[in-house]
């Protein structure tokens, strides 16, 4: 389990209070803070930073979480509009920082630390997230926060600029894909801005883009392993036919092998058949057959899953 950060320091730590900024200058070349060790890449634009938080539409009733606040430059902007902040950071060091921050401040009581691995730590109630999201965990944020449960209202994230366009891809664009797909099935994703490099400390050796993300409120009604499992076959061929990408090498064996798992689970009789030609039967008569991945909406692959569920065929 993660360690909660008290809001208590050590003598050496003991100072007057001081009223929040967006980067103290006393700190600003600081080489502990200089760190890539946790991928993290401190925004030092105060502006940039500001504009992110308004992007959040934040209420005064909002609970926020933020994941990586490092040395808290997006974490203080929320703090004077939301109830309350929880932040999740991996480096103490930072963690430290940003108490300090905030130490004999009003906005003390209201910002909670946690030390941890945001991919294992037990998220509380949140209303909104905002997030300066270290590069290497963007995927597994994105699925994280979707998967949350009760649902949270928004999202602002900033992510490496390319997986940003990715995630806001639309079919027919060259970054139309199996994340695109994933994501957009159970969330609207929407370009904010892009950052350039040099308003990082480190600079990031690539551009970077704010994303929100709203979740679909209900969210469909599908498992997220079948959807994952047809675009996966349908995308690792975007560019050829439906029926192509289900002549794949595997993909005929891994279908039959789930399906006569299910008849055995339901103990119904396994109908003796050719498999393939089963399978390229339900694409026929779905439409999809000649279709292509890369022109497909989230709609398209629903219908198409529909058909195999239909027919018995299942993907995970």
């Amino acid at each position: 389990m993660p360690r909660a950060v008290v809001n208590r320091f050590s003598r050496s730590h003991q100072q007057s209070a001081r009223t929040p900024t967006n980067e103290p200058k006393e700190r600003a070349n600081n080489p502990i803070f200089n760190t890539e060790r946790f991928g993290q890449h401190i925004l030092k634009n105060p502006q940039i930073s500001q504009d992110i938080v308004d992007k959040a539409d934040l209420k005064p009733t909002d609970k926020v979480l933020e994941i990586g606040p490092g040395t808290g430059n997006l974490t203080i902007p929320i703090l004077k509009v939301a109830k309350d902040v929880t932040a999740i950071e991996m480096d103490t060091r930072m963690a430290a920082e940003l108490l300090k921050r905030v130490q004999g401040t009003p906005e003390q009581k209201r910002l909670h630390v946690i030390i941890g691995d945001f991919v294992k730590a037990e998220l509380p109630y949140f209303d909104v997230c905002i997030s300066n999201t270290p590069y290497q965990i963007s995927s597994t944020v994105v699925f994280r926060l979707l998967s949350q449960r009760p649902l949270f209202r928004v999202a602002i994230l900033m992510f490496q600029q390319e997986f940003a366009r990715r995630l806001v891809a639309q079919p027919g664009s060259p970054l139309w894909s199996r994340l695109s797909a994933n994501v957009q099935l159970y969330a609207k994703v929407d370009h904010i801005r892009d950052v350039g490099k040099n308003n990082f400390r480190p600079p990031p050796k690539v551009e970077s883009s704010v994303i929100r993300l709203v979740p679909l409120n209900p969210p469909p009604p599908v498992k997220f392993e079948e959807f994952d499992g047809l675009t996966r076959i349908l995308f690792s061929r975007p560019n050829k036919t439906v029926r192509a990408g289900f002549g794949a090498k595997g993909v005929m064996q891994m279908l039959e092998k789930n399906w006569r798992v299910l008849c055995s689970i339901n103990e119904t009789p396994v109908e003796e058949c050719n498999f393939n030609e089963r399978i390229y039967t339900i694409l026929e008569n779905s439409g999809y057959s000649e279709q292509r991945a890369s022109k497909m909406s989230v709609d398209d692959f629903l219908k198409l899953l529909s058909s195999f569920h239909e027919n018995g065929i299942h993907f995970a």
